[in-house]
């Protein structure tokens, strides 16, 4: 079976990232398999369904974007978003965009809750190279149908720095660090349930 392999982050990231992808490996792992076996980026008509599942993920993490508490810890916060972007993938393909948010609104979880669900969120960034090249393989581009999969101006690994040395400068308690540990992990069990209802 193909695997979405992940650019790795430096050796010499701070403790809070090393932290989160060590602790949220197993769930990690399993939306990676989740997809590739769903056959969602198998053929143009499947890819529809992934938009669609991509959509939903986008719109559903929307609001942290938006926070502004937030937008002091990651300056360039606002412009990570991809709903603009996948909102184009979708108008382009004739996608009925999904209606409302699913799971919990995410305007009222805590700092550490929002790292966890932010690390989740720019972490897939990375994978996003790999999906992007399957999808290539079906004549959609990064201008054409796969825009939300297109690398950052700055590239995929300087991106995922630039998040990096954001999370990690946050001072947080060992309390807070475990709080954000469990949200990355519910993120990721949000992603997999996404998978099942979409894909």
């Amino acid at each position: 079976m193909t695997q979405i392999v992940y650019l790795k982050p430096p050796e010499n990231i701070a403790d809070r990232a090393a932290t989160l992808r060590i602790s949220t490996r197993t769930a990690h792992e399993g939306v990676d398999e989740a997809i590739m076996k769903s056959g969602a980026l198998d053929s143009p008509q499947n890819y529809h369904r992934f938009v669609h599942f991509q959509h939903q993920l986008i719109l559903d993490v929307e609001p942290l974007y938006r926070r502004e508490d937030l937008q002091k810890i990651f300056p360039d916060l606002s412009q990570r978003s991809r709903l603009a972007a996948v909102q184009s993938d979708a108008a382009y393909l004739g996608i009925d965009p999904p209606i409302g948010r699913s799971g919990a609104d995410l305007y009222d979880i805590g700092i550490p809750e929002a790292l966890g669900w932010l690390y989740v969120s720019e972490g897939s960034n990375l994978g996003a190279a790999f999906l992007a090249k399957l999808v290539w393989a079906h004549g959609l581009t990064d201008d054409a149908g796969a825009t939300h999969l297109a690398p950052p101006a700055i590239g995929r690994a300087a991106h995922w720095r630039a998040f990096t040395a954001s999370l990690n400068a946050v001072e947080q308690t060992p309390d807070e660090d475990r709080r954000t540990i469990e949200s990355a992990r519910r993120a990721f069990a949000h992603v997999r349930a996404l998978i099942g209802s979409h894909l």
